[in-house]
């Protein structure tokens, strides 16, 4: 967006940047303090999280800060604040106690530590920004309602597929467009890929195996559809989408989808792997209106009744200073669930689960997951799949089995399974 960068020019003539807390310093949490640090005027990162001191150590040297302080309590972060020293800490609490920082960026890919880092932010008066679609495909509802009643705000961030969707769909409605689906461009999909698998892949972007896992057996793209799906208050057209593989261009893939069973569900949410653009993202609306017609033909954009959108990337952390801007200074959300829960992200069996098993975490060995209507997953009890790490299995589940609340038992006193039953129940 081509104010905010006189927005953020201003704040720096003013001496008054927004200071940020970076929350996970993996790859992607080190290409934001990267980008803000180096190219982003008006933008101060003041601290980062991380599990482990060396990972964000090692983030900082490499970017090259090489003014900051490590430190362990509150009382020495807010010294380095005001001193405008960059701080590294494993101390969680302290960041969302200390005062004069503007917004926490929650980069973890996590859900319980996650929720419960949320949850203090905004206990705290702290603004947030997530990069995980994880957890707001989860319990974004409830931390939407969570964040209101604490006078704060909350958002997921700009960059990644879900928010460069939000603003494809918000730029073609504000035109007179009805949008009716929006779509993920793919490039694989294989519901059995596990860690050691994508081991060798993962080594050459410095990223887990279980990352790489989860954007491969369909995980990801789940709860990033999701996301959307619970902001736009559009559905899923059958469990799973319909994930059409073509090599075509996403122009001349609108005969896939029948627009009346589109408008009849109110919008779908779905992906298309192997297409081109990828990786982007594309949006099909329609029209009753004869001058729009006519003048998306004259644009080339055919003779409907769908007409395609789309933008053929998504930037990842390059779009941090957009995203931080338009919440802070615009109060404007990028992606929240406006709509509730619409489409849930249900956890599924990767492998034959014996009875006893314990499932492991998201981009693992033994779940993956697919989305489903909401008002399936909760008439059905169906697991989410961000609450699946640690449940014990109660009883033998088939491969591709849906795991439902009933055949697992789930790990003792989380935060997580506390919120997303206010939020079943709100």
């Amino acid at each position: 967006m081509i104010i905010i960068d006189n927005a953020l020019q201003k704040r720096q003539a003013n001496n008054d940047p927004i200071k940020v807390a970076i929350i996970g310093c993996g790859e992607m949490g080190k290409g934001i303090v990267n980008q803000i640090t180096k190219y982003t005027p008006g933008i101060e990162v003041a601290v980062t999280y991380n599990r482990t001191v060396e990972k964000a150590l090692n983030a900082y040297e490499e970017i090259g800060i090489v003014n900051y302080k490590v430190v362990e309590n509150t009382t020495d972060l807010e010294a380095a604040i005001q001193k405008n020293i960059p701080a590294i800490t494993q101390n969680i609490d302290s960041i969302c106690e200390v005062k004069n920082i503007d917004l926490l960026i929650e980069v973890t890919g996590t859900i319980e530590f996650a929720a419960t880092t949320i949850i203090k932010a905004f206990e705290n008066k702290k603004n947030v920004l997530s990069f995980n679609v994880e957890i707001d495909a989860t319990l974004g509802p409830i931390l939407k309602h969570k964040a209101k009643l604490a006078g704060v705000k909350y958002s997921v961030a700009d960059g990644d597929q879900p928010g460069v969707t939000m603003n494809l769909y918000r730029f073609v409605k504000q035109m007179g467009f009805e949008p009716l689906l929006c779509g993920n461009i793919k490039g694989l999909q294989d519901h059995y890929r596990n860690p050691t698998t994508q081991k060798g892949f993962a080594a050459q972007w410095d990223m887990t195996p279980e990352m790489v896992t989860s954007f491969a057996d369909g995980t990801k793209i789940s709860f990033e559809q999701a996301c959307i799906a619970n902001a736009t208050g559009m559905q899923v057209a059958q469990r799973g989408m319909y994930g059409h593989y073509s090599k075509e261009h996403v122009d001349d893939l609108t005969h896939l989808y029948d627009i009346d069973k589109l408008k009849e569900l109110g919008g779908i949410v779905d992906y298309v792997v192997g297409a081109k653009p990828g990786p982007g993202v594309y949006i099909y609306a329609s029209t009753d209106d004869p001058i729009a017609k006519k003048y998306l033909k004259y644009g080339k954009l055919g003779e409907g009744p769908l007409y395609s959108f789309y933008v053929p990337y998504h930037l990842l952390f390059f779009e941090i200073a957009s995203a931080i801007t338009r919440l802070v200074d615009f109060d404007d959300t990028i992606i929240t669930a406006n709509n509730g829960l619409m489409v849930d992200v249900i956890a599924t069996a990767k492998v034959d689960l014996k009875k006893g098993d314990y499932i492991d975490g998201l981009g693992g060995y033994k779940t993956y997951g697919v989305c489903d209507n909401y008002s399936v997953s909760k008439k059905e009890e169906l697991l989410p799949m961000g609450l699946a790490n640690g449940c014990k299995v109660l009883r033998d589940i088939p491969k591709d089995g849906i795991i439902a609340y009933s055949d697992v038992e789930l790990p003792k006193g989380r935060i997580a399974d506390a919120l997303k039953t206010e939020q079943n129940n709100m």
